[in-house]
């Protein structure tokens, strides 16, 4: 899998939702949503994040949007 920057995905090793930010070498770049240390995932263990896992990640990234100055 290849994802696209803006996209979400699951890092299969531990199940976490990240917002795609970029790709470094073969890595993909993930960032946690609504802020937080981003770090790298092998693409051969990215899958697709499922519908609900998306929306409720939409909603921490307003929501912390929202209490930026």
């Amino acid at each position: 899998m290849s994802p696209v920057p803006g996209s979400y995905a699951v890092d299969g090793r531990d199940g976490r939702i990240g917002l795609v930010i970029g790709h470094a070498g073969s890595f993909v770049q993930l960032r946690p949503p609504g802020g937080g240390v981003q770090w790298n995932c092998p693409p051969q263990v990215l899958h697709d994040a499922p519908p609900s896992a998306v929306l409720a990640a939409r909603v921490r990234e307003l929501n912390w949007q929202s209490r930026m100055p």
